[in-house]
C-alpha cells in the first residue's frame, strides 16, 4: 500500500509538472519574458536525474535505520489526523534546519550550491537538485522515526511537500493573499534565490514560512522602487557552466583554500566549516558582511561610512542584466 502511494503520486505529478511548465513557457514567451533557456533547463533535468539515482541507491540503507528506530520508538501518535499533521509540521521544521545549515556551513553549501547556480527562475529550477544531499539529508529525519512515524510515511510526506517546493519556483505568480502569512510562496522563494545582499540566506522553509519568522531568517520581497530588481544566480557566476563545474566548482574552491601554505589549521577549519564567504584576510565577504557593506557600514566593524570610508561594492548597482554580484562564497548564493 505504501509503495502504491508513491507510484500514484508520481503518476499524478508527472503530467501536472508537464502542464505547469508548458503553461509557464507559453506565458513567458507571450509576455516576452524569456524565463527559459535550453541549456539551463537541460542542466536542471540532468541534476534531477543524477540526484534521483543517488537517492534510490542509498534509500535501502537509511530505510533500514528508520525501521530499526521505529521499532524502538519512544512515542506513538495513535490519532490518525494528529499523526499526519504532526508529521508534516515536524518534518518541515527539520527541513528548515537542514536547509539553513546548507547555507551557513560551507561544506554543505558546496552540495547545495548546485540548486542556486541558475540565473533564471522557473518551475524547472525546482528540479535543479542538491546532488549529494541524499547522503546526509536522512540524518535530519532520524527523530521522526524515533518518535514513531513510519519510514514510508516519512518518505511520502517529504515527496508531497517537495511538490509545493517546486511550485514556488516561478516569477509569474506575484502574491498569494493571506497564504503569504502561512506558506512559503513564490514571492518568498524569489527572495531566497536572489543574489542581492539584503536577500541572501533568507526564507529557508519549504512549506511553512513561520519557521523563518520565528528564527530570524524571514525577508519579504520588496518593490523595485524600494530596493533593487531581483538578481538570480550566484554572487559570482561560474567561469565555465559545464555539467562538471556546476557540481564540483565549490569543492574545488574549498580544496584550494585548505591547501594554502600560509594559513594554520584554525583557518583551514573555518574555510571548511565556517560560513560561505569567510576568509582569513577579509578578501571575501559573508552574507552578513555584504549586508553591512550595502547598508553603509564597514563589514564586521559597525562603523558607518560617515565615520569611516565606506567599502564600495560597485556591482551591487547599475549592473548589466547578465551579471551577478561579486562572489561572497567563492560561489555563494542562498
Amino acid at each position: 500500500m505504501e509503495e502504491f502511494r508513491e507510484q500514484l503520486l508520481f503518476l499524478i505529478t508527472t503530467p501536472l509538472y508537464i502542464i505547469i511548465i508548458g503553461a509557464e513557457i507559453l506565458l513567458s514567451n507571450y509576455h516576452h519574458r524569456k524565463l527559459y533557456s535550453w541549456k539551463d533547463t537541460a542542466a536542471n533535468i540532468y541534476l534531477m536525474l543524477a540526484n534521483t539515482a543517488i537517492e534510490l541507491l542509498i534509500r535501502t540503507s537509511y530505510f533500514a535505520l528508520f525501521i530499526y528506530l521505529n521499532q524502538h520508538a519512544i512515542y506513538q501518535i495513535t490519532h490518525p489526523v494528529v499523526y499526519w499533521i504532526a508529521l508534516i509540521i515536524i518534518q518541515d521544521f527539520l527541513f528548515y534546519w537542514l536547509h539553513r545549515f546548507d547555507h551557513e556551513i560551507r561544506l554543505f553549501w558546496a552540495v547545495h550550491v548546485t540548486h542556486h547556480s541558475s540565473d533564471q527562475m522557473n518551475f524547472t529550477v525546482g528540479f535543479r537538485s542538491s546532488l549529494f544531499q541524499p547522503f546526509y539529508r536522512f540524518i535530519y529525519f532520524i527523530p521522526l522515526a524515533w518518535f514513531g512515524f513510519r519510514p514510508m510515511d516519512i518518505v511520502f510526506i517529504f515527496s508531497v511537500t517537495q511538490i509545493w517546493g517546486i511550485f514556488v519556483h516561478t516569477e509569474l505568480i506575484r502574491k498569494m493573499g493571506w497564504l503569504e502569512y502561512i506558506l512559503v510562496t513564490p514571492s518568498h522563494h524569489r527572495v531566497h534565490h536572489a543574489s542581492n545582499a539584503k536577500y541572501l540566506d533568507k526564507n529557508m522553509g519549504m512549506l511553512l514560512i513561520f519557521w523563518d519568522k520565528l528564527f530570524g531568517t524571514f525577508q519579504p520581497e520588496l518593490l523595485e522602487k524600494d530596493y533593487q530588481p531581483i538578481k538570480y544566480g550566484l554572487t559570482k557566476p561560474l567561469e565555465k557552466d559545464t555539467p562538471v563545474t556546476i557540481i564540483f566548482h565549490e569543492w574545488d574552491s574549498i580544496r584550494k583554500d585548505i591547501s594554502r601554505k600560509d594559513i594554520g589549521w584554525k583557518e583551514k577549519y573555518w574555510y571548511l566549516f565556517g560560513p560561505p564567504g569567510w576568509s582569513h584576510d577579509g578578501s571575501r565577504l559573508t552574507s552578513e558582511q555584504l549586508r553591512e557593506a550595502e547598508d553603509g557600514f564597514q563589514p564586521s566593524t559597525g562603523i558607518s561610512h560617515s565615520e569611516k570610508e565606506f567599502v564600495e561594492i560597485p556591482t551591487l548597482i547599475n549592473v548589466d542584466s547578465h551579471q551577478r554580484h561579486p562572489q561572497y562564497g567563492p560561489d555563494q548564493n542562498p
